[in-house]
């Protein structure tokens, strides 16, 4: 009865990751409580997963790689990238491939992407380069970098920390990286020489046919305002901002039908599609009033100023609106328009529930934005600010990350000890803050994991792991283990695509344990292919969350990356399933 009822909560484990009517962290420790409820499993060992090896390594990791970043010691190389890239576009796609694999492999890939997407956008607006050519890449070559060394992804360490807990020897540091490291260079060879054909050419004003960035705003016409009275046809919102008309509310209804002959009245509110240049030239128009816009007077001289704004997976605006999470009044700020991905949005800009990826124009002063900045609200994409190095704490922070490094690289002692460590040396020695080592912590993804963790291992204590398996090898049993592998690969990666990797994970490593037990042949094999088609997701924007980051910045559709991403995926199995058995026989 008990495997009915684990079955039954996976199934709708995967009908919430999929329909995303909640937080994935909340959907997960959703799934740890019907387990517990349904005494499937007890409270000691539903919760569980918040003490997990896996859990723990991650958190402290968070930590660890936060005080390189708050350092300033990368922010501090971004004047000498920029420079180089400038250069021409092939030098940009490579140099930006290249720094963020490398960074990847040894700091959290979402971290690395959110500095290098303002970068990259900087270089592309000087050399006159689509975003839309660029920003895909550079994701793409994070999840690669991710895969090289055991801490470059949290899949990695759950994948390893559970294998642990079954007895099973745990990975090295660089145990999987010379398989990974073949994967890079055929994944490189497909970003430099096959992609920028693939890609599409958007945001680049060069070229006629490219549609620009748009965003929806609501202007309100004023008292004097001199469109009052004039048709849409010839009012300057449309004539001379160039702005599309959506909706038009007056007197707090909206006109149900009109066209470009409508004359427009005191008090309309306009809902309009524009360009953040235009919608920029427009605020400066003091007869246009922008809904949501709070005029503050700054004793301090701070000038107030258009921002454009990224909302980063984990942000505590995902899954808020502006108006309940009271936006306006607390960050002393105002968001003027907005771009949820590609759709045209219809509704109150105040009551639009926000999502990862989505972009935002916000009205404040520099010292608000750094504000929001800090929390981990926003990603600024609009100008890119050098951070200062403070050297009296980059450089014993870089010392105490590769000292982290090395000791599990040596086997000094395993990575939870080393990270856990570095951890505590770097809050008692003040490098970092406790309030700053816990603002590191991306809590989201540690109740994610710890949540999905308990679907494991209720798979293992009902016999669902061994059922699964059974069937598997009753069916595949028979066939050469790189079939097998070639199978297990493609299943774990188009689960990834529809679940999150670490639910796909937790799932999977259970299973394939199982298997090679059966088929009395090493596990090492499997669990690496796990890893790597958990992290090597490439087929669409929600696979993985910097696919997700790079999505409206770069003005892209759903299908582009399909179309760019599902050769790759294919190549890479195929790849896979051949080069891991060379260097991991069974």
């Amino acid at each position: 009865m008990e495997l009915y009822i684990t079955i039954a909560i996976i199934c709708i484990g995967v009908f919430l990751f999929i329909k995303d009517y909640f937080s994935i962290d909340t959907t997960s420790i959703l799934i740890m409580a019907l387990f517990i409820v349904t005494g499937v499993l007890n409270p000691e060992e539903g919760f569980s997963g918040f003490n997990h090896p896996a859990t723990i390594t991650l958190g402290c990791m968070f930590v660890v790689s936060g005080a390189v970043f708050k350092s300033g010691l990368i922010d501090g190389l971004s004047s000498f990238i920029v420079k180089i890239a400038k250069i021409h576009y092939v030098v940009a796609l490579i140099v930006f491939c290249l720094i963020s694999a490398s960074l990847s492999a040894f700091i959290n890939d979402s971290a690395v992407v959110a500095i290098l997407i303002p970068l990259a956008l900087s270089v592309c607006r000087d050399a006159k380069i689509a975003p839309s050519k660029l920003l895909i890449p550079i994701s793409f070559a994070a999840l690669f970098g991710g895969t090289c060394t055991l801490i470059g992804t949290s899949t990695n360490i759950l994948v390893s920390s559970i294998t642990e807990k079954s007895g099973l020897e745990p990975f090295g540091m660089f145990e999987f990286s010379l398989p990974a490291l073949c994967l890079m260079a055929i994944g490189f060879l497909y970003l430099f020489f096959i992609a920028p054909f693939l890609l599409p050419i958007r945001n680049n004003d060069t070229e006629k046919e490219i549609t620009l960035e748009l965003y929806t705003a609501e202007v309100v016409l004023s008292k004097g305002n001199k469109d009052i009275n004039k048709t849409i046809f010839k009012s300057a919102i449309f004539q001379t901002y160039a702005a599309n008309i959506v909706s038009i509310i007056r007197n707090g209804s909206p006109i149900s039908i009109y066209n470009r002959e409508t004359v427009l009245e005191e008090n309309d509110i306009l809902k309009c599609v524009i360009s953040p240049e235009k919608l920029s030239e427009l605020k400066a128009n003091t007869s246009y009033t922008l809904s949501g816009d709070k005029q503050v007077e700054h004793s301090s001289g701070h000038v107030k100023k258009l921002y454009e704004t990224l909302i980063p997976l984990g942000s505590a605006l995902v899954g808020n609106n502006l108006k309940k999470s009271n936006f306006r009044n607390i960050y002393n700020c105002s968001v003027l328009a907005i771009r949820h991905r590609n759709e045209l949005v219809r509704q109150n800009i105040s009551e639009i529930y926000l999502r990862a990826g989505d972009l935002l124009i916000i009205y404040g002063t520099e010292d608000e934005i750094a504000e929001l900045v800090n929390q981990k609200l926003l990603i600024v994409l609009s100008e890119y600010k050098e951070k200062k190095v403070d050297y009296k704490k980059a450089l014993p922070a870089l010392l105490i990350a590769i000292g982290v490094v090395s000791a599990a690289a040596f086997e000094l002692t395993s990575i939870l000890m080393s990270s856990m460590i570095g951890c505590l040396v770097l809050v008692t020695t003040s490098i970092v803050k406790p309030k700053e080592a816990y603002e590191s912590i991306e809590w989201k993804v540690i109740f994610m994991l710890a949540g999905v963790l308990s679907m494991g291992t209720a798979l293992e204590k009902t016999g669902g792991a061994k059922l699964i398996s059974s069937f598997a090898f009753n069916n595949l049993g028979d066939y050469d283990p790189r079939i097998t592998l070639s199978l297990i690969f493609l299943i774990t990666f188009v689960s990834t695509n529809i679940l999150s990797s670490k639910a796909t994970a937790a799932l999977m490593v259970p299973i394939v344990l199982s298997l090679s037990t059966a088929m009395q042949i090493s596990e090492k094999p499997f669990l690496i292919a796990v890893m790597f088609a958990c992290s090597l997701t490439f087929m669409t924007p929600v696979s993985y969350p910097t696919n997700t980051m790079v999505y409206s910045p770069g003005n892209y559709k759903f299908n582009d990356f399909l179309k760019v991403g599902t050769p790759l995926n294919i190549i890479i199995w195929i790849a896979a399933s051949l080069i891991i058995p060379y260097f991991f026989p069974f």
